[in-house]
């Protein structure tokens, strides 16, 4: 498993999931929606501690910054 998200990802995703999780404790959103929304801020969480986001991998994608060449002039 190779990491394919960059630090700016994984704190907005940290930063939405917190976001996500103080409305449903409060009471400012419930239901199926509430729960919807607690599946997926489990989710930014899993994803943003392990650094690897399955749903970039078909797609080829990284927010990850690119290794420096050091050396190369």
């Amino acid at each position: 498993m190779k990491k394919n998200m960059g630090t700016a990802d994984r704190v907005i995703r940290v930063a939405a999931a917190l976001i996500i999780g103080a409305c449903y404790f409060t009471g400012r959103i419930g239901g199926t929606l509430g729960t919807v929304l607690m599946a997926f801020a489990i989710l930014f969480l899993v994803t943003s501690f392990m650094g690897w986001c399955p749903a970039y991998m078909p797609f080829g994608l990284s927010t990850r910054g690119r290794p420096s060449g050091g050396g190369q002039a």
